[in-house]
């Protein structure tokens, strides 16, 4: 490894060795989650890259070199053969003629969104920032911008946490295939994009073959501490594979190092992660697509998207209604979670017009309902309702059939709040959890209700208390989104 990556090296073990985090579970198990983080509640993701120009799907990279996929086929039918034509001859056309960092700012602020995170470096190896560690980057390539470094200047102008993303960890196996043909990929280059690119046996496994090498890790590290010096994001979020047993000790670097530089630069900061790669308690775990079906005694964040199909752009992804969105949002907040929504835009900078119509929608909803959801704290229980959602991952690519009396309840302050995750057409509701102490079926609330109001329009409604539960006489409304209510207790 050259110089500047042994310097860096040091620096990191320098800046452990003096700080009050140690690379050790038991130091970093002192971690606590910021008051930001849990206030926040919505955060936005992007993805935008290279994979942007094919506009497939952001796993292009991986599948245009496995000729069992169809994208194996694809790009020979609209790109040509793979010696002639690889990834990285993308890169020229990814232009982002129309990237406007203070468009994209202004409509996260816009949607309602606390804190945003860009994808700093995907699968693909691209850094989308400027970098001392290597060329391939969108400072010297593609758009010739520090993408990054521009998004986080205008977030902080708009009162939005900067955050930022890496993918880096799967590059180790991303273009593997490359070498299973005449593929004009350098892998054996380390000046290459495709460097190295190893086909592992199973990339879900925790035990992968071949297993990256300590420069490979090395390497890890330094690029992905090299994004919280230059750019001090408030939260890195990982993705899946850092799982693996070879990068346990390379996380406990990572994270005593940031931890330990939030200390020194007054921050508080945040790392996201995947299948208990670090820790329980040093970090906050994130449900890829999914969510819990129960509340948690601990903070977690689901990250999904707004498209169905593609975290990147995709010429004919499925994008969910801002309804479906804000269902979700309920949800997860009712347990104690946070949401991370991703949005994926075009090639040439632009976002799509499904994507921002739903911002906007979202924004407009936070507007009038936001003390339900900001700040806000499970309560005894996270709902009722006859839908259930599963726990796990990759839960969202159905909308599920809620109905009115699937109800979500969070608290702030001394207030309670209860959203019905779908309107019912003629306004009335009942609340099972509010049922009279005095019925034989009992109770789950002993206080006492004096009056109920309509976060949408700010008026009180007339309710009254039976052995069935609460029954709220509200506005009717056929608007495709969750309707909440403030109860107001003595």
């Amino acid at each position: 490894m050259d110089k500047i990556f042994s310097d860096y090296l040091e620096t990191i073990d320098a800046v452990i060795e003096k700080g009050p985090y140690k690379d050790t579970w038991e130091s970093l198990c002192r971690y606590e989650i910021p008051k930001w983080f849990r206030q926040a509640k919505l955060g936005i993701f992007i993805h935008w890259g290279i994979y942007a120009v094919p506009a497939y799907h952001e796993w292009y990279a991986k599948y245009m070199y496995d000729s069992t996929s169809p994208v194996f086929d694809y790009h020979i039918k609209t790109y040509g053969k793979h010696k002639d034509f690889g990834y990285k001859d993308f890169i020229p056309m990814f232009n982002g003629e129309r990237f406007d960092p203070s468009h994209w700012a202004e409509l996260i602020k816009a949607s309602g969104a606390r804190y945003a995170v860009p994808v700093a470096e995907h699968h693909d190896g691209f850094q989308m920032y400027k970098s001392r560690l290597s060329h391939w980057n969108a400072y010297e390539m593609g758009p010739k911008r520090d993408v990054l470094g521009e998004l986080c200047t205008e977030f902080e102008k708009n009162g939005i946490v900067p955050c930022a993303s890496s993918h880096r960890a799967e590059h180790w196996f991303f273009m593997g295939h490359a070498r299973d043909f005449d593929s004009g990929a350098d892998c054996d280059n380390p000046h290459s994009i495709y460097y190295p690119s190893y086909a592992v046996d199973n990339h879900g496994s925790y035990h992968s073959k071949p297993e990256p090498t300590d420069d490979y890790m090395k390497d890890w590290l330094v690029r992905t501490c090299e994004i919280v010096d230059e750019y001090r994001p408030r939260l890195i979020y990982f993705d899946w594979w850092i799982e693996q047993e070879v990068f346990k000790p390379y996380l406990r670097k990572f994270l005593a190092y940031y931890y330990n530089r939030a200390v020194e630069w007054g921050m508080e900061v945040v790392v996201t992660y995947k299948h208990d790669a670090f820790a329980f308690g040093s970090a906050v775990l994130d449900v890829e697509r999914g969510q819990y079906s129960e509340i948690k005694p601990f903070a977690w964040q689901s990250c999904t998207a707004i498209g169905r199909i593609s975290w990147g752009y995709k010429t004919d992804n499925i994008y969910k209604c801002s309804g479906e969105i804000l269902q979700e949002l309920a949800d997860v907040v009712s347990k104690n979670g946070n949401m991370l929504l991703n949005i994926g835009p075009r090639s040439d900078g632009t976002i799509t017009e499904n994507e921002e119509q739903v911002l906007r929608e979202i924004g407009r909803w936070l507007d009038r309902n936001g003390e339900a959801i900001y700040g806000a704290k499970p309560w005894h229980y996270f709902g009722e309702g006859p839908t259930i959602s599963e726990s796990g991952a990759f839960a969202d690519q159905k909308r599920k059939a809620y109905t009115s009396e699937d109800i979500r309840y969070t608290v702030n302050g001394d207030r309670i709040y209860a959203i019905a995750l779908k309107r019912s057409e003629d306004g009335r509701y009942c609340l099972y959890r509010f049922r009279d102490a005095d019925a034989k079926y009992g109770t789950v609330f002993f206080g006492i209700v004096d009056k109920v109001t309509c976060l949408e329009d700010g008026k009180d409604y007339p309710f009254h208390i039976d052995g069935k539960g609460m029954h709220i006489e509200g506005p009717a409304s056929g608007e495709d989104s969750p309707i909440a209510f403030r109860i107001s207790v003595l």
